[in-house]
């Protein structure tokens, strides 16, 4: 290598291995069946039949694509007990996201976005912005989400309806002006995040681009395990990892901003 020469440039077009395994794996998740999938077990685990009237095909062909996201590793399979039925109960396979599951591949799908595919390869650019698009919408729909990732609220989706949203721990003695339906309020059990009521940090949409601001909190606001200054306010882009407090009380969030935003956004 000569001097001068970048030695952090990635050059994958002579690479044919990398591209095959991201063209298998952009595969595994092209399927808009398969992502129904994900989202019919994002919070509970359901054996093949109870996905199969979920996602209304047939259950041969749900197998198949379990199968498929089983190999790549995004669910699991363990032992269980079918639903009562008028035949009893029976032991079933029931099928789950794996931990973080969901994390993964946004992160994935973010980094890929941002690796120089040859431009001969205009297929697998594509399939990677088709498949970023259908799993926006999947998780969120239009709206901008947090998804909790770990703990006691693990996969719940907090839509993003305000301009101006608190996130705190619940507070039984609440003041005024903290919203529910509107604001993230978790349980007790994150107790490194401070209350609601005074608000560990806050989000913030200014020019049609989502920022995150630490409120003073006692256990820091972390985006992407940069911590944030008191006061500091930070864009945000999609599949940001925000994480509330330290420890296994902290609460850890994905932030999913579908492409109509990330547009207007730029």
């Amino acid at each position: 290598m000569t001097q001068g020469e970048n030695v952090h440039t990635l050059i994958i077009d002579k690479d044919p291995e990398f591209l095959e395994e991201l063209s298998d794996y952009l595969d595994v998740l092209g399927s808009a069946t398969r992502l129904r999938i994900l989202k019919a077990i994002e919070h509970h685990p359901k054996d093949v039949r109870a996905i199969s009237r979920d996602i209304e095909t047939s259950y041969e062909n749900t197998k198949k694509h379990l199968n498929k996201l089983l190999l790549a590793g995004v669910i699991r399979k363990e032992p269980g007990m079918s639903d009562a039925s008028s035949k009893g109960l029976h032991p079933v396979w029931k099928y789950s996201i794996q931990p973080g599951g969901l994390e993964a591949i946004v992160r994935n799908l973010g980094v890929f976005s941002n690796i120089p595919i040859p431009v001969s390869d205009e297929e697998l650019s594509g399939k990677l912005a088709e498949i970023r698009t259908n799993l926006s919408h999947e998780i969120s729909g239009a709206v901008p989400v947090l998804m909790m990732i770990g703990g006691h609220d693990d996969g719940k989706v907090y839509p993003l309806k305000a301009t101006s949203i608190l996130l705190g721990r619940e507070d039984k003695h609440m003041r005024d002006g903290i919203n529910p339906d509107r604001d993230v309020v978790l349980p007790a059990s994150y107790g490194s995040v401070t209350r609601i009521s005074h608000p560990h940090a806050r989000l913030k949409k200014t020019d049609d681009i989502w920022h995150i601001e630490d409120s003073g909190s006692t256990g820091g606001t972390y985006v992407n395990d940069r911590q944030l200054n008191h006061k500091e306010m930070v864009p945000l882009s999609d599949g940001d990892i925000i994480v509330l407090g330290k420890g296994p009380q902290s609460a850890r969030f994905i932030i999913n901003i579908p492409e109509k935003e990330r547009e207007t956004g730029k």
